[in-house]
């Protein structure tokens, strides 16, 4: 069996603070003299029920990592790592979601808190060989107000390569305010260019799927996975060119499914979904990229499976046509590479 860690692939959803790691995220709370819970320190993955206070239970751990990421050191020291990570798992692409308003106070506001994570992703991509994008994010527990600010400040810094805005997204709590809301925010996205690549259909079905599909316009939906409870939802939004960044361990993790076998990856890629495996929050989560790959593995995914789940991140993600084909051949390299099992 092929070593997954050496499949060239994208990794399109992995979060800021949720990419830290553990002995990082001990240090910067050590610098700031911050007390960490065991559930943040230990080995044990984040397990909570799929309602509102299982939501909390995430949030609050979530809240409590980010308290400390603070200071223009803490930040850059977050993306390095992150693409250092990725680039050990083989990953080519890596499009990190970050919400700049939780980190502007203490780096001069929106603007300088943006720019210095866009100048790092640069510098990181061409230290690791991974190339960093970065997708702005608003968040449902603000006022949609603010999505129109962040919006408008993406624009400014939209682009295909590293170190710049790849996209638009919407995250936190889908149970939380009125999806059309967001509508003029992602307007000013996609009139700037940038796709849009909202959270939804993993804590709520496909009528909330719809309301997301209808009123933002997505090239990407993060999750997804409950548009298999509606077997012609999934079918519109394949036909559509919507890809999912599908995280099998942390829908286990949020108590969408109750095992890593319920989660319909088998189901979505058979109906023709573009697929892009992500890990979401390793920090909390307890896996990364190359993990989610194995899962599908041990649930069926052949090599050749796997690297179809490859190339289509690679087809999902916003590198350029010439870096997708890059890309693609090394992919196909790996695939033809002698079994070492066979």
């Amino acid at each position: 069996m092929r070593d997954l860690s050496r499949l060239p692939k994208a990794h399109l959803h992995l979060h800021f603070t949720g990419s830290l790691r553990v002995a990082t995220l001990t240090e910067l709370a050590l610098e700031r003299g911050a007390r960490l819970p065991s559930s943040l320190t230990g080995s044990e993955a984040l397990s909570v029920p799929a309602d509102k206070r299982g939501w909390f239970r995430f949030q609050r751990q979530y809240d409590i990592a980010r308290s400390v990421v603070k200071g223009e050191g803490a930040v850059r020291r977050l993306i390095r790592e992150a693409a250092i990570d990725d680039a050990a798992e083989g990953s080519r692409r890596l499009e990190l979601q970050v919400e700049p308003s939780s980190y502007a106070r203490e780096l001069g506001g929106l603007t300088p808190t943006l720019e210095i994570i866009l100048d790092e992703a640069a510098l990181a991509s061409r230290d690791t060989g991974v190339d960093v994008g970065i997708i702005v994010a608003a968040s449902r527990i603000r006022h949609p107000l603010d999505a129109r600010t962040l919006a408008r400040l993406a624009a400014r810094y939209a682009g295909d390569g590293p170190g710049q805005v790849v996209g638009f997204g919407l995250s936190n709590d889908e149970r939380t305010g009125i999806t059309s809301e967001w509508a003029a925010a992602f307007a000013i996205a996609l009139r700037a260019g940038l796709p849009a690549m909202p959270h939804g259909g993993e804590l709520l079905g496909p009528e909330h799927l719809r309301e997301v599909v209808a009123h933002l316009h997505p090239s990407r939906i993060g999750h997804g996975v409950r548009s298999a409870d509606d077997p012609e939802l999934l079918a519109h939004m394949v036909a559509d060119g919507i890809a999912f960044e599908v995280c099998p361990v942390s829908n286990v993790s949020l108590g969408v499914y109750a095992d890593e076998a319920d989660v319909p990856l088998r189901q979505m890629f058979d109906a023709g979904a573009q697929i892009a495996l992500g890990a979401d929050d390793p920090l909390l989560f307890r896996s990364r990229l190359v993990d989610q790959y194995e899962i599908a593995r041990g649930h069926g995914f052949s090599d050749a499976e796997l690297a179809e789940l490859a190339r289509a991140s690679v087809r999902a993600s916003t590198a350029s046509d010439s870096s997708k084909r890059a890309i693609t051949r090394e992919i196909d390299a790996w695939l033809a590479e002698p079994d070492p099992l066979s």
